[in-house]
């Protein structure tokens, strides 16, 4: 029996046993529907155990709708809530996920760089503000690994034993998914967490520059760039926060 388990205004997801289907609404664009697949089937084409693209198809109100395997757990966010006395443990989990991932590649997917330049070029802001974040992510070293684009507590589905430890876990909704280099992808992150909870964003960052040997300052470098690239998306509630963190000048 189908189940509606998300309800928005244009992108219903529904589960049905060991489905799940993505039911988009008008004026939801066929494009970005057939993009969404094309995406997900080349991270799978990395060799990544992420739930599978089974079809693309059109209901009979004209509905796109894109059905994948269904992953069961819970998702980390809800595992967070229900048991903050583990987030150290569940931010290290989520740091090894991301690490094995970003170790993977397919050189069909968009370039994270060409992405990012693309939104800076979008944003109405002072000019020099925009060819300084331009000018800084040309610097940045070029990557070809496997990025999330959106990865955080929400899209990372985890099952669990009775002591509440993770067992298995697994990443969701790849329509932002990119080749490019890792600290970005961690950055954009570190954002996201930032904007929901300041205290498991700064374990996560730390575990992984500790996990990685990387230098919190070079991930602190796309700081800037990833926060103007989030402003494309229009989100009041953020908008405040993310304008105060695109000047170069405060992560020199």
């Amino acid at each position: 029996m189908r189940k509606c388990i998300v309800e928005k205004e244009l992108k219903s997801v529904y589960v049905d046993g060991d489905k799940v289907m993505k039911v988009f609404k008008p004026p939801y664009s066929k494009t970005d529907v057939l993009y969404e697949a094309l995406n997900t089937a080349r991270v799978e084409d990395t060799g990544l155990d992420i739930p599978k693209l089974l079809s693309v198809s059109i209901d009979e109100d004209g509905n796109w709708i894109i059905t994948s395997e269904f992953a069961s757990g819970t998702s980390l966010s809800d595992l967070l809530a229900a048991h903050p006395e583990n987030a150290d443990e569940y931010a290290e989990a989520m740091v090894d996920y991301q690490i094995e991932f970003n170790k993977r590649s397919n050189p069909l997917l968009l370039k994270l760089k060409d992405k990012l330049s693309r939104q800076i070029q979008e944003l109405d802001i002072d000019n020099n503000i925009k060819y300084e974040l331009s000018a800084r992510l040309e610097s940045l070293k070029k990557h070809n690994k496997l990025c999330h684009g959106d990865y955080c507590p929400d899209n990372i589905i985890v099952e669990t034993d009775e002591n509440n430890k993770i067992t298995k876990m697994t990443a969701v909704d790849w329509v932002h998914a990119t080749q490019g280099n890792a600290s970005a992808d961690v950055a954009n992150s570190y954002l996201m967490l930032k904007l929901a909870n300041a205290s498991f964003a700064e374990k996560y960052i730390s575990i992984f520059c500790k996990k990685t040997n990387t230098d919190r300052r070079y991930v602190d470098t796309w700081m800037p760039i990833v926060a103007a690239a989030r402003l494309t998306r229009k989100n009041p509630d953020e908008k405040e926060l993310l304008e105060t963190m695109i000047d170069i000048c405060d992560f020199q």
